[in-house]
């Protein structure tokens, strides 16, 4: 499995946009998101480098598995 690596934080709001998440808004510096079954909103840093260990929690979060992230990050690119 390929290493999570920082990314751009708008790849990472369209990867959760396709995994059925919607921007319900924008905080500041931070990016909201409602996903449906999901334990909580997701926030995403408005970071040109979002830190692994903030994919990690949104992924945990969004109760996505790596597999899927990486399957959906193909896509955005």
């Amino acid at each position: 499995m390929p290493k999570l690596v920082p990314i751009d934080y708008k790849k990472l709001v369209r990867i959760f946009e396709l995994d059925g998440a919607i921007v319900i808004g924008q905080r500041g510096s931070h990016v909201v998101l409602r996903k449906p079954k999901a334990k909580r909103r997701l926030v995403i840093p408005t970071y040109k480098h979002t830190p692994v260990f903030i994919i990690i929690n949104n992924l945990r979060t969004a109760n996505m598995s790596r597999e899927q992230y990486f399957e959906l990050l193909n896509k955005v690119k």
